[in-house]
């Protein structure tokens, strides 16, 4: 079966650039002796795990409860949730634990006391990591805060829960202006965490872990010390906004959209069969002020987007793209001469969520495809 073969619009993942992006993460993080955890909310599916974990990937992180379920069954034996879970969901942790290696964070002195009696009623024991705001300000103690280290030291002495050590994701760098300001946000998240950890260790608890967790700043956080665990996530597939942080090129992006042209009201207005229900509304972040819903590749065989072609408008069946110039793309051709019936591929500003819309992808060797991938885990919100 080629490209052409497949209906539109469509997920579709470049082997070559899936398996690249895999062991050059792989190959960096083993390098400097740090586990390498992948976040699998990026694919969710259990054979983009195997490829992950058969690399050298230690287990993965799941975003929720249903994705580790998903995992869990497909079996994968090392499961971490970076997501604050409450004790209301203590049965479908017992059962997971029954199935997997399962941990997760806690960031609350209530939450922590009631997974306490939770597992300790149980008779069971549950890994736990600390969770830790580095900058981000979403979930996570304040390390500065008056008693954070006492607080780590309580859950240690919590019964029922293992205390591994620290996480944290700096999310705040995907608003980052430059490389440097990237790497200052990597630097800063390693000093806060390992200054922490000192001081829990001054309280006589050890630290064993030090887990961050960022494709921005996983290039970057390799260079700093004291880390343990890497949990980086879009790597395997990357997308526009990476681009646009310096985290990856375009050849870089294995996932992409192929749609096809479907109107052509004007010549300098083209209408694509991929909507919101495909791409998302997704923003792309990053220096350079990109614009649009998705970056436009004007062959099947291109290498690079097409400037002139900007994704300026999604309903939920079509992508509105506006012509706005006449400089065709490097490898490609001029968009305005695209016509009804093309086939373009579209770079979307955020792979992870694109995952989430779709049932399967496909899985291509340039033209060629290879095989289904089933997103098992898609929808998986609870």
């Amino acid at each position: 079966m080629r490209l052409t073969d497949l209906p539109t619009p469509c997920v579709l993942l470049e082997q070559s650039r899936v398996d690249r992006n895999i062991d050059r993460m792989q190959k960096a993080a083993d390098a400097r002796r740090l586990r390498l955890r992948p976040h699998a909310k990026t694919h969710k599916s259990p054979a983009l795990a195997r490829r992950q974990l058969a690399r050298g990937a230690v287990g993965i992180c799941c975003a929720k409860l249903g994705e580790a379920e998903v995992f869990a069954e497909a079996g994968v034996r090392d499961i971490r949730l970076p997501y604050p879970l409450h004790p209301v969901n203590a049965a479908r942790v017992l059962a997971l634990v029954n199935r997997t290696h399962l941990s997760f964070i806690i960031d609350h002195p209530a939450v922590a006391r009631g997974w306490s009696d939770a597992l300790r009623a149980a008779t069971r024991t549950v890994d736990v990591l600390v969770k830790v705001d580095v900058g981000f300000h979403r979930c996570g103690i304040d390390p500065d805060a008056d008693g954070a280290a006492e607080f780590v030291a309580e859950v240690a002495r919590l019964p029922g829960l293992n205390f591994r050590g620290l996480l944290s994701h700096a999310g705040h760098a995907y608003g980052a202006m430059s490389d440097q300001e990237t790497e200052a946000i990597a630097a800063s998240e390693a000093r806060i965490l390992t200054s922490l950890a000192a001081r829990v260790r001054a309280l006589g608890v050890p630290v064993e872990e030090i887990s961050v967790g960022a494709t921005p700043t996983a290039r970057f956080s390799l260079r700093q010390e004291g880390l343990t665990e890497l949990r980086p996530g879009n790597y395997v597939y990357y997308d526009r906004t990476q681009v646009a942080l310096g985290s990856a090129s375009w050849t870089d992006c294995a996932l992409t959209v192929l749609a096809r042209v479907v109107s052509k009201p004007a010549p300098d207005r083209i209408i694509l069969d991929c909507g919101s229900k495909t791409l998302t509304t997704d923003q792309a972040r990053g220096a350079g002020g990109v614009s649009g819903y998705g970056a436009v590749m004007t062959t099947l065989e291109a290498t690079d987007h097409d400037p002139s072609l900007l994704i300026e408008r999604l309903s939920e069946e079509h992508a509105t793209v506006r012509v706005t110039q006449t400089s065709p793309a490097r490898g490609g051709r001029q968009g305005g001469s695209l016509e009804p019936g093309d086939l373009v591929r579209v770079v979307p500003n955020h792979s992870c969520v694109v995952s989430n819309l779709v049932d399967a992808a496909w899985l291509v060797d340039g033209e060629q495809v290879i095989e289904r991938i089933d997103i098992s885990a898609r929808g998986r919100i609870a």
